[in-house]
Parts: C-alpha cells; structure tokens; sequence
C-alpha cells in the first residue's frame, strides 16, 4: 500500500487544530488527494524536524496517544507516550482516552491494536512499508493449504493452532475459528500447556525457534517435532512422522535473533569472562542452550535493572535495545552478543521522524495518513484468538 502524495507546509502556531474524532466532518477526516507526502518530509535531516514534530504533538493533546516499540530508534521513541512490546502497548492505548493510536512499530503491530482498539479509536502507522520478515514466512494462504493437507491425512482434527503475536491478522483469525489462540514469548509455555490440554499436537505460527525452545523447555524431545516447510508437500514430512510428533513448527524465524549462534556465546565468554549471557527465546535453539538465561523482551529488560552494579552482560537482541539498556544502566559492562554483526530490524527503522512529523502535522491539518483496520469478520475470529490467551 503506497503512501498518497500531496505536501502542506506546516500549520502557522496559532492556527486552530481542528477536531479529529469520531464526529468529525468526513471532509476533514477523509483521506484526499489533497494529502501531504512524506517524501518531502524525507529532505530534512533527522534532528531538524524536532521542533515541528514536539509542536504538532502538543496541539494534538491527549487525543492521540504514540507507541513506541522497544526495538524502535531512540529519534522516534523519545516521542513515544509508551514504551514496551507489542500486545503491552496495544492494550495500553486501547485503555487510554486517546482518539488516534499511533504505532511506531511494524504493521501487524497496529493490527493488533486496531483488533484491541475501543470503537471510537483509529490506529495509525507512520510508515505502511514497516512489515516484519517473520510474520511474512506465515501467509493465510499457505497456512490454509497446510490444513488442508492436515485434513487430508485426518490429523486436523488433533491440532490446535496457536500463533505467536508476530503474525498478521489473517493467521490470528485463521487461529480463532479453529479454536487456537495467540500467545507472545512470555506465555508461551502457558500456551502450549492449554492447547496440550485439547489436542495431541499444535501447529506453531510462524516463528519455529520460539516454539521448538518452548517446547523443549516442557520436556518435548526433538524427534517429537516437525519443522513444517510450506513450500513442500505436507511440509517436507513424511505421515509417520508428522503422527508422532506433538509440535508442528512452521518454518518461519526473525531475521534479527536467527542471526546469533553459538560461536558469539563463546566468543563473548573468551573476550570477557564472567559474562552473563542473556537472549531472546526467538533465536535458535543452540544459543538458548548456552545462553545463561532466555526470556522475552520485558524478561531481559528486568534481568538488567534488577542486575549487581559492574556485573557484565552479553544480551543477544535487537541492537537498538541493547545500545538503550547500555545507556540507561552505566553501572553495568552491556555487551552485544555478535559485536561485529549488531543485527538490528531494518523494517522496524523504516519508521521516522519525518514519518511522525508528517503524521502528526495532517492530524492537526484533521487529516488521517496511513490509517491500519482490519476488516470483518477477521476482526472479530481474531479477537477470540487473543481473548483465549488472556483468559489462559
């Protein structure tokens, strides 16, 4: 979907910002060709535009609420109103009294927050090129084909799908009519355990490292997984196989945690012992294995504010967090676990000043930019899906 051309200079500092809610005059909601482009915005360098962005926020008050992801660039999430992980923030803007949400996150980000919003509420994203590489490993259609195939080896009917967070909305629904549900990495454990409960096995969507770590750390064996290819016949698995196993992990991964290995656990004990190691449950099994701890963002964020001043930590996730944590605790040795690659989440940082000044500045205008809603009825298929795991 392309951003819609068109640029306003910015508004004169008495002008009056119009209204913006539910209520307000289709012609000032509505999106027109009239419409500002970013690529103008995009001529400014980043720090010139502060002053522009800080002001627009003002007049817009507390009618629009910013979420910054914890993996976004410290120029945008100095802006944020809140700061966490996915779900967090969409169920903290869907508590506020603001009008607009918008998501300085990645596109199934604000879908998740347009599936939780009130009614009245709209869900923005500054930049609708800012998808993710996992959740795009997981199409509806390929997820369709590989139940149907399921349902052609009579093994449907013993699964229960759940979906890590990290997927569209289209999965998520797809989940929520079969009686699966959504889980993030913190619950993941809680997820499995329930849908175990049901069903002998589970289909894992779309990330296979976090489900494989999950599932091992309950006590699965390897050989009692399958890695579901959706580019080969029934996975690339033969039927024997798939009967045994009690998880099916869909051959999906992040491209910023698949990146570390073993090797950089190693190296960073060498380089400086003492070091504790901690990672994301994303990247790949060998590393959790010799990670001293793995856990979801909010875990590792907690690991280092809770940690021994001059202890030493080596933390394999996104760069962006890692250079933050290492700026807000100068009382601790922070590490990047691969020093040399520093993996960082290259959509994530399509997200930017000029995307948020740009934002901000049609909303005074009483113009709504990218604008991110899922349609019926996977809205509400979706919503069941992450109403069972807040219930599990």
């Amino acid at each position: 979907m392309g951003l819609i051309a068109h640029f306003s200079p910015a508004l004169p500092a008495a002008a009056e910002a119009p209204e913006t809610g539910p209520q307000a005059p289709a012609a000032a909601s509505a999106v027109t060709a009239a419409c500002a482009t970013v690529d103008n915005y995009l001529l400014y360098p980043d720090d010139m535009l502060n002053e522009r962005i800080a002001a627009a926020r003002a007049r817009l008050g507390e009618r629009v609420i910013v979420l910054g992801h914890h993996y976004q660039r410290d120029e945008v999430v100095r802006f944020a109103d809140c700061r966490g992980d996915s779900l967090q923030l969409a169920r903290q803007a869907a508590a506020s009294r603001a009008q607009t949400i918008v998501f300085c996150g990645v596109h199934f980000m604000a879908e998740s927050a347009d599936i939780l919003r009130q009614p009245h509420q709209r869900v923005i994203l500054p930049d609708l090129q800012a998808g993710c590489s996992m959740a795009d490993m997981a199409e509806i259609e390929q997820v369709e084909i590989a139940w149907e195939q399921l349902e052609r080896l009579h093994l449907a009917e013993e699964v229960a799908p759940i979906t890590y967070i990290n997927s569209s909305a289209a999965i998520k629904a797809f989940c929520g009519r079969r009686g699966g549900l959504v889980c993030t990495s913190s619950n993941a454990a809680r997820a499995l355990r329930w849908a175990w409960q049901r069903k002998p096995r589970v289909l894992f969507l779309p990330d296979q490292h976090l489900g494989r770590n999950t599932a091992h750390a309950l006590g699965v064996e390897l050989d009692r997984m399958a890695v579901w290819d959706p580019r080969q016949d029934f996975g690339g698995n033969a039927w024997d196989h798939l009967r045994q196993s009690q998880i099916l992990l869909w051959k999906g991964h992040c491209s910023v945690h698949a990146r570390f290995r073993p090797e950089h656990v190693d190296e960073v004990r060498r380089r400086h012992p003492g070091t504790r190691v901690v990672v994301h449950p994303e990247c790949p099994l060998e590393v959790v294995q010799k990670a001293d701890l793995a856990g979801s963002t909010e875990f590792i964020i907690r690991q280092i504010e809770t940690a021994p001043a001059g202890s030493q930590w080596a933390i394999g996730t996104e760069v962006h967090l890692v250079n933050r944590l290492a700026h807000e605790h100068p009382r601790l040795a922070i590490h990047h676990l691969d020093s040399a690659g520093c993996p960082w989440c290259s959509t994530m940082y399509r997200i930017s000043p000029q995307h948020l000044c740009w934002v901000f500045e049609e909303l005074v205008a009483g113009r709504v930019v990218n604008p991110v809603e899922v349609a019926s009825p996977d809205r509400e298929a979706a919503r069941m899906a992450l109403d069972r795991m807040l219930e599990v």
